[in-house]
């Protein structure tokens, strides 16, 4: 058994939902979906309901990339990114494919080639309605970017940054549940006002701030009045950012690390709901 190559993925938290606010926006964290792309069968199958990677394979021979020299072609992945939330797998995983891809066919792409390929291949199995190219950007480099979904990646970002002293916030994932409502783009439409809000703040770099803003309108988008009544019970007890990324259902918190106290009281409310809580970090370009 052979591995013919590997590649890496990260996953990331919402600021701009693209079918609201026409643009999209997501900031980079350092969980994280890795592959090996072997040559004889593995163990664990991956869980991919979408046939992400069959796609993600289609993609790159349809812009005339060549497949590795083997018989067989088998998967191995390993991810911390909990699927269905919201928290971009499905841009991780694509991500990470085409590197492993790139990896055994000693094929030199630059990130935004990385990112067209991981945003057609999302759009071809069904798993994004936008192509999710801010989620895609996410998985490839650290920090934000603003991005407009409808040109090629290399000519699409609008604005870019890092979070200021990344280093010095925790983010709590809390995971409701796999999402379980169907999206409807005209919702989103609909409450595009909100979004217009979270748009505005981006464009004084208030980066938190539109934060908070997308995630009211994607609960107004969605319905999901217990995710805005959570947001707001966790911004009472010390969370700095509460929002809902994606389209749901998982919401972000995130605040000082040095708030002990603060996280703790967070993770002992949300106990009693038997949601599982993930932490994690903004992943950085020192990293």
């Amino acid at each position: 058994m052979a591995v013919l190559g590997r590649g890496e993925g990260h996953g990331g938290i919402s600021i701009l939902h693209a079918l609201g606010a026409g643009y999209g926006s997501t900031v980079s964290i350092t969980l994280s979906t890795r592959v090996q792309l072997r040559d004889s069968p593995v163990k664990t199958q991956p869980d991919d309901p979408h046939g992400l990677i069959p796609s993600t394979m289609e993609t790159w021979e349809s812009a005339g990339l060549s497949l590795p020299e083997s018989e067989e072609f088998h998967w191995a992945v390993r991810s911390d990114i909990p699927m269905g939330r919201g928290v971009k797998s499905s841009a991780a995983l694509a991500v990470a494919c085409i590197r492993a891809l790139s990896d055994a066919t000693g094929t030199e792409l630059a990130n935004h080639q990385i990112v067209d390929l991981a945003s057609a291949a999302q759009l071809a199995c069904g798993c994004s309605l936008t192509g999710s190219v801010d989620d895609s950007w996410s998985a490839v480099e650290a920090g934000w970017k603003v991005v407009d979904p409808s040109v090629p990646a290399a000519e699409g970002v609008l604005m870019q940054g890092e979070i200021e002293g990344a280093g010095d916030w925790t983010i709590l994932i809390i995971d409701r549940g796999p999402r379980e409502l169907e999206i409807d783009p005209e919702r989103f439409q609909m409450a595009s006002g909100q979004f217009q809000q979270a748009i505005s703040a981006v464009e004084r770099e208030q980066i938190f701030t539109a934060m908070i803003q997308n995630g009211r309108a994607v609960a107004t988008a969605t319905g999901d009045t217990l995710g805005r009544k959570i947001c707001n019970d966790l911004g009472i007890i010390g969370s700095r950012v509460s929002t809902i990324t994606g389209s749901g259902p998982a919401i972000v918190s995130i605040l000082p690390s040095s708030l002990d106290a603060s996280i703790r009281r967070i993770k002992q409310t949300l106990e009693p709901r038997g949601w599982n809580v993930i932490e994690t970090k903004f992943l950085t370009s020192e990293a």
